[in-house]
Protein backbone atom coordinates (compact mmCIF):
# COMPACT_ATOMS: atom_id res chain seq x y z
CA UNK A 1 0.00 0.00 0.00
CA UNK A 2 1.15 3.55 -0.87
CA UNK A 3 2.22 5.01 2.41
CA UNK A 4 3.63 8.63 3.41
CA UNK A 5 6.45 8.89 1.51
CA UNK A 6 4.82 7.40 -1.79
CA UNK A 7 1.83 9.78 -1.52
CA UNK A 8 3.67 12.57 -0.96
CA UNK A 9 5.70 12.00 -3.81
CA UNK A 10 2.85 10.96 -5.64
CA UNK A 11 1.26 14.87 -4.94
CA UNK A 12 4.38 16.68 -5.80
CA UNK A 13 3.84 15.32 -9.17
CA UNK A 14 0.01 16.05 -9.46
CA UNK A 15 0.59 19.60 -8.32
CA UNK A 16 3.70 20.70 -11.32
CA UNK A 17 1.37 18.34 -13.62
CA UNK A 18 -1.89 19.28 -12.63
CA UNK A 19 -2.32 22.76 -10.34
CA UNK A 20 -5.03 25.53 -12.56
CA UNK A 21 -5.47 22.70 -14.65
CA UNK A 22 -9.36 22.26 -15.32
CA UNK A 23 -11.15 18.49 -15.73
CA UNK A 24 -12.72 18.15 -18.79
CA UNK A 25 -13.65 14.23 -17.30
CA UNK A 26 -13.97 11.55 -15.21
CA UNK A 27 -14.41 7.84 -16.75
CA UNK A 28 -15.60 5.15 -14.34
CA UNK A 29 -15.04 1.79 -15.02
CA UNK A 30 -15.79 0.03 -12.11
CA UNK A 31 -19.45 0.63 -10.40
CA UNK A 32 -18.27 0.41 -6.88
CA UNK A 33 -14.80 2.49 -6.96
CA UNK A 34 -17.21 5.89 -6.23
CA UNK A 35 -18.32 5.48 -2.73
CA UNK A 36 -20.77 8.60 -2.53
CA UNK A 37 -23.35 9.75 -4.11
CA UNK A 38 -23.70 13.24 -3.44
CA UNK A 39 -22.28 15.93 -4.54
CA UNK A 40 -22.63 14.06 -7.86
CA UNK A 41 -19.90 13.05 -9.64
CA UNK A 42 -20.98 15.53 -12.85
CA UNK A 43 -19.87 18.45 -10.41
CA UNK A 44 -16.46 18.75 -10.89
CA UNK A 45 -16.28 18.25 -14.51
CA UNK A 46 -14.87 21.68 -16.28
CA UNK A 47 -13.51 22.73 -12.83
CA UNK A 48 -10.31 23.47 -12.48
CA UNK A 49 -7.44 21.82 -9.77
CA UNK A 50 -6.52 24.45 -7.23
CA UNK A 51 -4.07 22.12 -5.20
CA UNK A 52 -3.50 19.05 -3.65
CA UNK A 53 -3.65 17.46 -0.03
CA UNK A 54 -2.82 14.29 1.75
CA UNK A 55 -5.54 12.91 4.86
CA UNK A 56 -3.57 9.67 5.83
CA UNK A 57 -2.85 7.74 2.76
CA UNK A 58 -5.33 9.51 0.56
CA UNK A 59 -4.63 11.48 -1.86
CA UNK A 60 -7.16 15.11 -2.28
CA UNK A 61 -7.63 16.58 -5.11
CA UNK A 62 -8.80 19.82 -4.35
CA UNK A 63 -11.03 21.90 -6.73
CA UNK A 64 -12.48 25.49 -7.04
CA UNK A 65 -15.54 26.03 -5.39
CA UNK A 66 -14.71 23.88 -2.28
CA UNK A 67 -14.84 20.56 -3.80
CA UNK A 68 -13.01 17.62 -2.87
CA UNK A 69 -11.90 14.39 -4.51
CA UNK A 70 -10.58 11.91 -1.80
CA UNK A 71 -8.57 9.13 -3.11
CA UNK A 72 -7.47 6.09 -1.53
CA UNK A 73 -4.96 3.52 -3.07
CA UNK A 74 -5.30 0.98 -0.88
CA UNK A 75 -2.75 -1.91 -1.86
CA UNK A 76 -2.62 -2.07 -5.00
CA UNK A 77 -4.17 0.72 -6.57
CA UNK A 78 -1.72 2.86 -8.54
CA UNK A 79 -1.68 5.97 -10.66
CA UNK A 80 0.01 6.71 -14.18
CA UNK A 81 0.32 9.92 -16.52
CA UNK A 82 -0.75 9.40 -19.95
CA UNK A 83 -2.25 6.17 -19.25
CA UNK A 84 -4.71 4.54 -21.42
CA UNK A 85 -7.22 2.23 -20.74
CA UNK A 86 -6.27 -1.18 -19.84
CA UNK A 87 -7.93 -4.74 -18.22
CA UNK A 88 -6.84 -2.92 -14.81
CA UNK A 89 -7.97 0.44 -15.49
CA UNK A 90 -11.01 1.41 -12.75
CA UNK A 91 -11.09 5.22 -14.19
CA UNK A 92 -9.57 7.79 -16.79
CA UNK A 93 -9.22 11.43 -15.33
CA UNK A 94 -9.02 13.76 -18.01
CA UNK A 95 -7.32 17.39 -18.01
CA UNK A 96 -7.57 20.03 -20.93
CA UNK A 97 -3.26 18.75 -20.76
CA UNK A 98 -3.47 15.30 -20.49
CA UNK A 99 -5.23 11.88 -19.03
CA UNK A 100 -4.51 10.10 -15.35
CA UNK A 101 -5.25 6.86 -14.64
CA UNK A 102 -6.27 4.60 -11.70
CA UNK A 103 -5.60 0.92 -12.25
CA UNK A 104 -5.45 -1.71 -9.41
CA UNK A 105 -3.76 -4.79 -10.13
CA UNK A 106 -5.28 -8.20 -9.06
CA UNK A 107 -9.13 -9.30 -8.73
CA UNK A 108 -10.02 -7.26 -5.33
CA UNK A 109 -11.68 -3.89 -6.19
CA UNK A 110 -10.38 -1.81 -2.58
CA UNK A 111 -9.34 1.35 -3.86
CA UNK A 112 -12.26 4.16 -3.10
CA UNK A 113 -13.01 7.59 -4.61
CA UNK A 114 -15.69 10.19 -2.31
CA UNK A 115 -16.45 13.07 -3.12
CA UNK A 116 -17.32 15.62 -0.82
CA UNK A 117 -17.89 19.67 -0.11
CA UNK A 118 -16.49 21.48 2.22
CA UNK A 119 -13.49 20.97 4.90
CA UNK A 120 -15.61 19.80 7.62
CA UNK A 121 -16.97 16.70 5.03
CA UNK A 122 -13.04 16.47 4.13
CA UNK A 123 -11.82 16.20 7.66
CA UNK A 124 -14.67 13.82 8.28
CA UNK A 125 -12.47 11.08 6.53
CA UNK A 126 -9.36 12.16 8.84
CA UNK A 127 -8.73 9.32 11.23
CA UNK A 128 -7.10 11.74 13.14
CA UNK A 129 -3.41 10.23 13.45
CA UNK A 130 -0.47 12.85 13.89
CA UNK A 131 1.67 14.10 11.27
CA UNK A 132 5.21 13.10 12.97
CA UNK A 133 6.84 15.21 10.52
CA UNK A 134 4.80 18.27 11.75
CA UNK A 135 4.92 16.94 15.18
CA UNK A 136 7.01 17.48 18.43
CA UNK A 137 8.43 14.75 20.84
CA UNK A 138 5.91 15.21 23.68
CA UNK A 139 3.12 15.02 21.04
CA UNK A 140 4.56 11.86 19.34
CA UNK A 141 4.90 10.53 23.51
CA UNK A 142 1.57 11.29 24.26
CA UNK A 143 0.00 9.27 21.04
CA UNK A 144 2.43 6.71 21.80
CA UNK A 145 1.43 5.98 25.17
CA UNK A 146 -2.13 6.34 24.79
CA UNK A 147 -3.01 2.97 24.80
CA UNK A 148 -0.75 -0.06 25.32
CA UNK A 149 -0.59 -1.61 22.04
CA UNK A 150 2.49 -3.41 20.60
CA UNK A 151 5.31 -1.15 18.66
CA UNK A 152 3.92 -2.09 14.86
CA UNK A 153 0.59 -2.15 15.43
CA UNK A 154 0.61 1.47 17.01
CA UNK A 155 2.83 2.73 14.58
CA UNK A 156 0.89 1.88 12.08
CA UNK A 157 -2.63 2.86 13.59
CA UNK A 158 -4.05 5.76 11.32
CA UNK A 159 -5.92 7.14 14.71
CA UNK A 160 -2.16 7.74 16.31
CA UNK A 161 -0.24 8.17 13.01
CA UNK A 162 -0.87 9.75 9.96
CA UNK A 163 0.27 7.92 6.66
CA UNK A 164 2.68 4.99 8.34
CA UNK A 165 2.11 1.46 7.39
CA UNK A 166 3.25 -2.17 7.17
CA UNK A 167 6.26 -1.40 5.05
CA UNK A 168 7.64 1.64 6.29
CA UNK A 169 6.80 0.69 9.96
CA UNK A 170 9.83 -2.40 9.78
CA UNK A 171 11.98 0.07 8.30
CA UNK A 172 11.28 2.86 11.44
CA UNK A 173 11.79 -0.22 13.55
CA UNK A 174 14.98 -1.50 12.63
CA UNK A 175 16.23 1.45 12.26
CA UNK A 176 15.23 2.64 16.26
CA UNK A 177 16.54 -0.93 16.93
CA UNK A 178 13.51 -1.72 18.89
CA UNK A 179 11.00 -5.37 18.55
CA UNK A 180 7.81 -4.77 16.76
CA UNK A 181 5.98 -6.55 19.94
CA UNK A 182 7.67 -3.96 22.62
CA UNK A 183 4.79 -2.81 24.08
CA UNK A 184 4.27 0.90 23.59
CA UNK A 185 3.85 1.96 27.30
CA UNK A 186 6.72 -0.08 28.69
CA UNK A 187 9.13 2.04 26.46
CA UNK A 188 12.01 4.58 28.89
CA UNK A 189 12.20 8.19 27.42
CA UNK A 190 15.11 7.23 25.91
CA UNK A 191 13.62 4.85 23.53
CA UNK A 192 10.75 6.77 23.24
CA UNK A 193 12.74 9.31 21.27
CA UNK A 194 14.76 6.99 19.58
CA UNK A 195 12.06 5.80 18.03
CA UNK A 196 10.53 9.66 16.90
CA UNK A 197 14.27 10.32 15.59
CA UNK A 198 14.00 7.23 13.71
CA UNK A 199 10.58 7.88 12.51
CA UNK A 200 11.51 11.16 10.79
CA UNK A 201 14.73 10.34 9.25
CA UNK A 202 13.29 7.08 7.86
CA UNK A 203 10.17 8.83 6.25
CA UNK A 204 12.18 11.80 5.17
CA UNK A 205 15.18 10.31 3.65
CA UNK A 206 12.55 8.03 1.61
CA UNK A 207 10.29 10.89 0.56
CA UNK A 208 14.19 12.10 -0.80
CA UNK A 209 14.88 8.72 -2.39
CA UNK A 210 11.64 8.89 -4.20
CA UNK A 211 12.34 12.13 -5.31
CA UNK A 212 13.64 10.49 -9.24
CA UNK A 213 10.97 10.25 -11.56
CA UNK A 214 8.75 13.22 -13.72
CA UNK A 215 5.75 11.58 -12.39
CA UNK A 216 6.16 7.79 -9.98
CA UNK A 217 5.29 4.66 -12.18
CA UNK A 218 7.46 2.34 -9.91
CA UNK A 219 5.17 2.48 -6.68
CA UNK A 220 6.05 -0.71 -4.28
CA UNK A 221 6.17 -1.49 -0.87
CA UNK A 222 9.32 -3.68 -1.93
CA UNK A 223 12.57 -2.16 -2.65
CA UNK A 224 16.06 -3.13 -2.46
CA UNK A 225 17.61 -0.51 -0.79
CA UNK A 226 14.93 -1.10 2.22
CA UNK A 227 17.04 -2.82 5.29
CA UNK A 228 14.30 -5.38 6.56
CA UNK A 229 10.74 -4.99 4.60
CA UNK A 230 10.56 -7.60 2.49
CA UNK A 231 13.87 -9.17 2.84
CA UNK A 232 13.08 -12.02 4.71
CA UNK A 233 16.22 -14.25 4.69
CA UNK A 234 18.34 -11.79 3.25
CA UNK A 235 21.18 -10.55 5.76
CA UNK A 236 20.39 -7.32 7.67
CA UNK A 237 22.50 -4.49 6.53
CA UNK A 238 23.97 -4.02 9.95
CA UNK A 239 24.73 -6.71 11.36
CA UNK A 240 24.63 -9.42 8.50
CA UNK A 241 22.19 -11.32 10.37
CA UNK A 242 19.16 -13.06 8.27
CA UNK A 243 16.37 -10.97 8.21
CA UNK A 244 12.84 -12.85 10.41
CA UNK A 245 9.22 -12.32 9.84
CA UNK A 246 6.08 -13.06 11.50
CA UNK A 247 3.55 -13.70 8.94
CA UNK A 248 -0.61 -12.87 10.10
CA UNK A 249 -3.38 -12.54 7.51
CA UNK A 250 -2.16 -10.88 4.34
CA UNK A 251 0.74 -9.18 6.14
CA UNK A 252 4.80 -9.94 7.67
CA UNK A 253 6.47 -7.97 9.80
CA UNK A 254 10.22 -7.88 9.11
CA UNK A 255 13.06 -7.80 11.46
CA UNK A 256 16.66 -8.39 12.38
CA UNK A 257 16.88 -10.74 15.98
CA UNK A 258 19.98 -9.64 16.20
CA UNK A 259 19.57 -5.85 16.15
CA UNK A 260 15.86 -5.56 17.59
CA UNK A 261 14.97 -8.52 19.59
CA UNK A 262 18.43 -9.77 21.40
CA UNK A 263 18.69 -12.52 18.82
CA UNK A 264 15.31 -13.76 19.74
CA UNK A 265 13.21 -15.16 17.45
CA UNK A 266 9.87 -13.68 17.81
CA UNK A 267 7.03 -16.66 17.22
CA UNK A 268 4.94 -16.38 14.17
CA UNK A 269 0.95 -18.16 14.56
CA UNK A 270 1.56 -20.14 11.98
CA UNK A 271 4.69 -21.78 11.72
CA UNK A 272 5.67 -21.96 15.70
CA UNK A 273 2.42 -23.82 16.71
CA UNK A 274 3.33 -26.59 13.76
CA UNK A 275 6.86 -26.93 14.68
CA UNK A 276 6.15 -26.43 18.67
CA UNK A 277 9.79 -27.87 20.17
CA UNK A 278 11.79 -27.74 17.16
CA UNK A 279 11.03 -23.56 16.58
CA UNK A 280 14.56 -21.84 17.00
CA UNK A 281 14.30 -19.48 20.12
CA UNK A 282 17.49 -17.56 19.12
CA UNK A 283 19.52 -16.52 16.19
CA UNK A 284 22.01 -18.68 17.15
CA UNK A 285 20.02 -21.90 16.56
CA UNK A 286 19.32 -21.10 12.66
CA UNK A 287 21.45 -23.47 10.48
Amino acid sequence: MPELPDVTVYIESLERLLRGKRLTAIRLFNPFLLRTALPALSEIHGKTIVGFSRVGKRIVFNFDGDLHLVLHLMIAGRLHWEGKKTRSTLALFEFENGTLSLTEAGSKRRASLHLVRGDAALRALDPGGIEVLAADLATFREKLAKENHTLKRALTDPRLFSGIGNAYSDEILHRAKLSPIALTQNLSAAQVETLFCATRDVLKEWIERLRTERFPEKVTAFRDEMAVHGRYGKPCPVCGAPVQRIVYAENETNYCARCQTGGRILADRALSRLLKKSWPRSIDELP
